[in-house]
């Protein structure tokens, strides 16, 4: 097995690894749930998987994924899914990928999560982290916090988190990644965030692999650390119908983000990816009024 391979083969395991960890923690807060819906039984998470159809009639499959889905009474909609994709970018799409202008060839793995809940005092959350390799290899990611009724409390202990996730490691960089997410989750034709912010990160490439997949494993870390207990934190508490018209509003900006200016969404679209897996970013309900 070669070095790239091998690389490969690592990073696909942690990605698959840190989904089964998550699910596990969410199924966890739907079991102790006590709170409104409580009378309904505790989600579980559904899965699915998918492929990616061949190029060409000749050529193996593409790669896939999985999907894991769930709606249960805490959880008004959540999707965990990885995939570990490979193929060749179209020739208008390499242009914007490094490493892919000459040789449009690419092999891609990672998680994406999206979490929309029943109760609007507790935050949606979106969180992902992936490994991608052209004639160049880079890792990114990040995970942010999109509350409806934000508390400073949490919004803290949330940044809290992935700072303490990058201070841990000499090749990332919290400030520039915090900013990094603030400039990117924005709503330009608002002019107005999406949410309260965390960290996001591309083209991670330090020239030591080892120390950049790390950092990237202690972002996954800090996730699952931090945000099931933000949900337990919050979800057992009444809420109003007023806060619940005010959370599905917050929905349809987070949807207008990953429809006009998310590049996971538009890198999904434009490599043959899974449709349904690509949108699951998007609320059940939402509201534009």
């Amino acid at each position: 097995m070669s070095e790239i391979t091998d690389r490969q083969h690592r990073a696909r395991a942690w990605f698959e690894r840190l989904r089964d960890d998550i699910c596990a923690a969410f199924e966890a807060c739907e079991d102790v749930h006590e709170g409104t819906f409580a009378d309904r039984p505790p989600g579980r998470f559904e899965r699915k998987s998918w492929q990616r159809p061949s190029e060409e009639p000749s050529d193996e499959a593409g790669g896939g994924g999985v999907m894991a889905i769930m709606h249960g009474r805490v959880f008004e909609k959540v999707g965990v899914n990885v995939s570990t994709v490979h193929g060749t970018f179209s020739e208008e799409f390499r242009q914007r990928i490094p490493g892919a202008g000459e040789d449009g060839r690419f092999w891609a793995s990672g998680i994406s999560l999206v979490a929309h809940m029943h109760s609007p005092l507790v935050p949606a959350v979106h969180m992902n982290t992936r490994h991608i390799v052209t004639a160049k290899s880079w890792f990114g990611g990040g995970g942010d916090l999109n509350p409806s009724h934000p508390l400073d409390r949490d919004t803290a202990d949330f940044h809290r988190a992935f700072e303490t996730a990058c201070n841990a490691h000499a090749v990332a960089d919290y400030e520039k990644y915090k900013n990094w997410c603030d400039e990117y989750f924005f709503n330009k034709h608002r002019g107005a965030a999406r949410g309260v912010g965390g960290i996001f990160y591309d083209y991670l490439d330090s020239g030591d692999w080892q120390a950049d997949f790390a950092f990237t494993c202690d972002v996954g870390r800090a996730f699952l650390e931090i945000y099931p207990e933000l949900v337990r934190r919050h979800q057992n508490e009444p809420w109003t119908d007023e806060q619940r018209h005010r959370q599905l509003i917050a929905r349809g900006h987070y949807a207008e983000f990953n429809l006009l200016y998310d590049r996971g969404t538009q890198f999904g679209l434009k490599t043959g990816g899974n449709v349904e897996a690509i949108l699951m970013s998007l609320p059940p309900v939402a509201i534009w009024p």
